[in-house]
């Protein structure tokens, strides 16, 4: 009997997330003779004043690969180089684990030229509305 496809199109929840996840992991593994890791990272920045979490850098690995999923700078500490601090920390970490690259995705309203000053080279790019 074929399954029932369910629209989901807002906030599929945590447990569709990790079932789909899990499968596909699996799969892949089956496939590839080995599971990957994907242990997440992150490298924070904190308010100096209450510890608070303000920004920093949040990222996974991932077939070989280190992803910087999210990079914020709170506007008020731009400027001073935590931008290039949270990559190179990045890129540390990547290095420890044996990673073959780091990647991100950026916007033409966001950084490209921020990571493009630390190295990074565009290897693709999107068409569609820049959200600028």
């Amino acid at each position: 009997m074929r399954p029932i496809v369910e629209i989901i199109a807002e906030n599929p929840s945590a447990e569709i997330h990790d079932t789909i996840d899990t499968a596909l992991t699996a799969f892949n593994a089956e496939m590839r003779g080995f599971a990957p890791e994907t242990p997440d990272f992150a490298v924070v920045l904190r308010d100096p004043q209450t510890s608070t979490v303000i920004g920093g850098l949040y990222g996974t690995d991932d077939y070989g690969w280190s992803y910087i999923k999210f990079l914020l700078v709170p506007k008020s500490y731009r400027g001073i180089g935590l931008g290039a601090e949270l990559l190179t920390e990045a890129e540390t970490i990547a290095r420890k684990r044996g990673s073959i690259g780091v990647w991100l995705g950026t916007f033409a309203f966001q950084a490209r030229a921020f990571y493009e000053k630390q190295g990074y080279v565009a290897f693709g790019e999107l068409e569609g509305d820049d959200g600028a």
